[in-house]
């Protein structure tokens, strides 16, 4: 069976992590000065990078050859060592990985606590990498803080959550905490077509584009819709992802936001309806009409804006997009575009996804 994506382009070094600049910066200074803390907390959005990250680490902190890169010129880790080649095989005693939400229990962290005391194998550290740490009962938090305030010389904890506002204070306070944040849409964008390009793949902009649009910051999200949408051959439109997620034609989303542009709600609220009965998936559609609306907006401010978007845009998005930015006023767009961006937010409440939709169309009309 072939390894599906996301899994076969996971980074293996911190120059191939996706949008984390920011982290995996600080982590290789501390890496070059060997300031290493016994806990690190990663939060952020699913699949932005935090368990890749970790395992990164994990390997860094025990690699051979991680003190000294900028004379070997080998990356950081080198995952050619003996230790980095046990870590990344999952054949070592001195990388544990847990999920909390099915060892949330306090005798699960009771006996974490009693494990630390042994020495590593064969590394230089004991990582203990725990995912999705927030779905821990109070009691075990209790006792994993027992061990975050005197924890061996040897270990090193790697918390991870999707909720940081679930983690007690005394946890956050006692670990380095790194935010993870959600990934561009370009950079994402980058990172599908990098894929398509070493698969042998023929994906337009369009097709990658909207993937990347809809995935809302997560690369993995973004792989897997790839690895879905290529199912369909080596060549890939943007119609078939559009079908596969549900969204209409993109002539069709012109209209509807030439039509709201022009106050036309009598045509906008067709457009929107004869879609919610075709079981458009409307929260996809309208983050695309705010995609659309937002370039548009960047366009009309500074016609330089083109040649950067020419890089993720298809021509015909690109040609729609300058005629709109030069048809109406500034005004306008900015108007329009704060009011579909709060109806998006009012999309997932609401028991009729087309409502928030149309109530902003209307509001537009009578601006």
């Amino acid at each position: 069976m072939p390894e599906v994506i996301y899994r076969k382009y996971r980074p293996r070094s911190f120059s191939e992590v996706v949008g984390q600049r920011h982290i995996v910066a600080v982590l290789e200074k501390a890496l070059l000065k060997n300031r290493i803390a016994h806990a690190y907390l990663f939060s952020g959005p699913r699949g932005t990078g935090k368990t890749t990250v970790a395992r990164i680490f994990a390997r860094a902190v025990n690699c051979a050859n991680f003190s000294v890169p900028p004379l070997t010129g080998l990356p950081v880790p080198c995952n050619k060592c003996e230790t980095c080649s046990e870590f990344l095989s999952g054949k070592t005693l001195d990388l544990v990985e847990m999920d909390a939400a099915s060892s949330r229990g306090i005798d699960e962290v009771r006996s974490l606590r009693e494990a630390v005391q042994v020495l590593p194998f064969k590394a230089r550290y004991k990582v203990y990498i725990m995912d999705e740490v927030h779905m821990l009962t109070n009691e075990a938090f209790n006792a994993l803080l027992k061990t975050l305030e005197e924890p061996p010389s040897h270990v090193i904890f790697i918390l991870a959550t999707t909720e940081l506002e679930k983690i007690p204070d005394t946890i956050v306070s006692r670990s380095q905490h790194f935010e993870f944040r959600p990934i561009a849409e370009e950079e994402i964008q980058s990172a599908l077509a990098a894929i398509a390009k070493q698969e042998g793949l023929e994906i337009d902009p369009e097709a990658l584009g909207i993937i990347a649009a809809l995935a809302e910051g997560s690369l993995r999200d973004a792989q897997s819709t790839m690895e879905q949408a290529i199912s369909y051959g080596e060549k890939l439109g943007a119609g078939e992802v559009r079908e596969i997620l549900g969204i209409p034609e993109r002539e069709i989303l012109e209209k509807l936001l030439a039509a709201i542009l022009s106050k036309d709600a009598k045509s906008a609220v067709k457009i929107i309806h004869k879609n919610a009965e075709a079981n458009a998936d409307m929260k996809g559609f309208s983050k695309l009409l705010i995609r659309s609306l937002r370039f548009a907006l960047y366009l009309k401010l500074d016609g330089n804006y083109e040649k950067e978007f020419a890089r993720f845009l298809s021509g015909p998005e690109l040609k729609f997009l300058k005629e709109t930015a030069d048809k109406f006023p500034l005004p306008d767009l900015e108007n329009a575009l704060k009011e579909l961006y709060k109806s998006y937010q009012f999309i997932k409440l609401s028991y009729l996804q087309e409502l928030p939709l149309e109530l902003a169309v209307l509001k537009i009309a009578s601006g």
